[in-house]
C-alpha cells in the first residue's frame, strides 16, 4: 500500500500497518498510510465493545479457478510520475512539478545518479522531528504549500505532504486502475464498483470516469474529505460516487444482509488497525472472512475482485491460495504476484506490494 507504524498518523486515521514488513515485500514501508483509524488508547474492560460473532468459514466446493503466477505488473516512468533513481535506502521521485526524496528500505543497492541530481529535490522527508504535518519535510529551494496539483491519465487530483512520508497516491496501483477501467469499458453495461479502504479516491475516480457507479469506503472522515476534494479537482462531481465513512468489514457485512451486490470489488487492507468505533483488524486473522464477504456481495455476472497487500510477512503464494480457495466454483482465473515501479536511471524494479486478483474472464 512496516516499522512506519510506530510514527504518528496524519489525517487518515486509518489502521497502522505491522512493524517490520517481510524483507522483499515492504511496500513503500515508510510511506503507506495506515488504512483505518489511528489507534486509540484501549478502553477500560467495562467500556470495551462486545466481540462480534466470527464469520463461520468452510472450504468452498467446486473447481478452483485457473491460475496465473507469478505475475509482475510494472509501472513505467511517465509525465505524471517517475521513479527517477533509488539506492542507499532512499528513492528520488518526480510527482508532477516536484522532485521528492523519501526513505525506501528496499533500495539496498547504490544510486545510479550523482548526488548533484538528488540535491535538486524540492522536498525531502527527513523524519527527524516528532512534529506533525510539514515538520517532517524539508524544502531546500522554497517552502511549499501542503497540497499541489497532480494528474493521472487525465484525472486531476491533489498531492499532499503528510506527516508520514506518503503524498496521497500510490503509483504502483496504476496497473490495477488501468485493468479495471478496461473491464468497465468493455462490459458495455452498467457496472457497480466497491472500493474498500479507498483512502484518497484515485481508484474510485478512475472507475467513475470509465462509467461505473462507485461506492467508496474508508474509516477516516479526513480521508473521505480529501477524496471528495479530489473529485471536485478532477471535475467529476457529476459522476455517481457514494462516499462512506465506515469500517470496511462492517460495511461489507451490512451489504451482504441488504442484498447489495457489486461487479468489481477492490480491497486494500492494513496489516493491523482499528475502525471508527474501536473495531480491531488483524490481517491474518480477518482477511479470510473479508475475502469471503467480498465473494458473497458479487453480482451474478461479476468482473473482478482485487486484493492488494502491503507490508506483511508473507509471500503472494499465501494470498493466492486464500483467494483461489475462496473463489472455488466461480470459474475465471486467479492472478497473483507483485506490483513494481521501474526506475528511470538504471532500469531497476522497485517492488512495492503483493496482489491477488480474481478475474471472471
Amino acid at each position: 500500500m512496516k516499522s512506519h507504524r510506530d510514527r504518528r498518523r496524519d489525517d487518515r486515521q486509518p489502521s497502522p500497518r505491522q512493524d517490520r514488513p517481510r524483507q522483499a515485500r515492504q511496500h513503500e514501508a515508510e510511506d503507506r498510510p495506515a488504512r483505518q483509524q489511528e489507534p486509540a488508547p484501549k478502553p477500560a474492560a467495562s467500556q470495551e465493545r462486545p466481540a462480534a460473532t466470527p464469520r463461520v468459514l468452510s472450504r468452498r466446493e467446486g473447481a478452483l479457478p485457473a491460475e496465473k503466477l507469478p505475475l509482475v505488473l510494472e509501472v513505467q516512468p511517465n509525465a505524471d510520475y517517475a521513479l527517477l533513481d533509488s539506492g542507499a535506502g532512499r528513492k528520488l521521485e518526480q510527482y508532477g512539478p516536484y522532485r521528492i526524496v523519501r526513505p525506501e528500505g528496499q533500495a539496498i543497492w547504490q544510486p545510479a545518479w550523482p548526488e548533484k541530481e538528488w540535491n535538486k529535490a524540492d522536498a525531502i522527508f527527513t523524519g527527524d522531528t516528532d512534529e506533525e504535518g510539514m515538520g517532517r519535510w524539508r524544502f531546500p529551494k522554497a517552502p511549499l504549500g501542503e497540497t499541489w496539483p497532480m494528474r493521472h491519465d487525465g484525472i486531476d487530483y491533489l498531492g499532499r505532504f503528510t506527516s508520514f512520508r506518503h503524498v496521497g497516491v500510490f503509483p504502483e496501483q496504476a496497473s490495477h486502475w488501468d485493468h479495471m477501467a478496461e473491464m468497465i469499458l468493455n462490459a458495455r453495461r452498467p457496472v457497480k464498483v466497491l472500493n474498500l479502504f479507498g483512502y484518497t479516491g484515485l481508484a474510485s475516480l478512475v472507475a467513475a470516469k470509465a462509467g461505473a457507479e462507485v461506492t467508496h469506503v474508508d474509516a477516516s472522515k479526513k480521508a473521505i474529505g480529501w477524496a471528495r476534494e479530489n473529485q471536485e479537482v478532477a471535475r467529476l462531481t457529476d459522476k455517481p460516487i457514494r462516499w462512506i465513512v465506515e469500517d470496511a468489514m462492517k460495511f461489507a457485512e451490512r451489504e451482504e444482509r441488504r442484498g447489495s451486490r457489486y461487479d468489481i470489488v477492490l480491497f486494500d487492507p492494513p496489516a493491523y488497525g482499528r475502525g471508527p468505533k474501536g473495531e480491531v483488524w488483524q490481517l491474518f486473522e480477518h482477511l479470510p472472512a473479508l475475502a469471503d464477504l467480498c465473494r458473497s456481495i458479487l453480482t451474478p455476472k461479476p468482473l473482478a475482485v482485487v486484493l492488494t497487500a502491503y507490508s506483511i510477512r508473507a509471500s503472494f503464494f499465501a494470498t493466492h491460495a486464500l483467494m483461489r480457495d475462496t473463489f472455488a466454483g466461480m470459474g475465471g482465473r486467479m492472478e497473483s504476484g507483485e506490483l513494481v515501479i521501474r526506475e528511470t536511471s538504471a532500469g531497476r524494479a522497485l517492488s512495492t506490494s503483493l496482489f491477488s486478483r480474481w478475474v471472471a474472464s
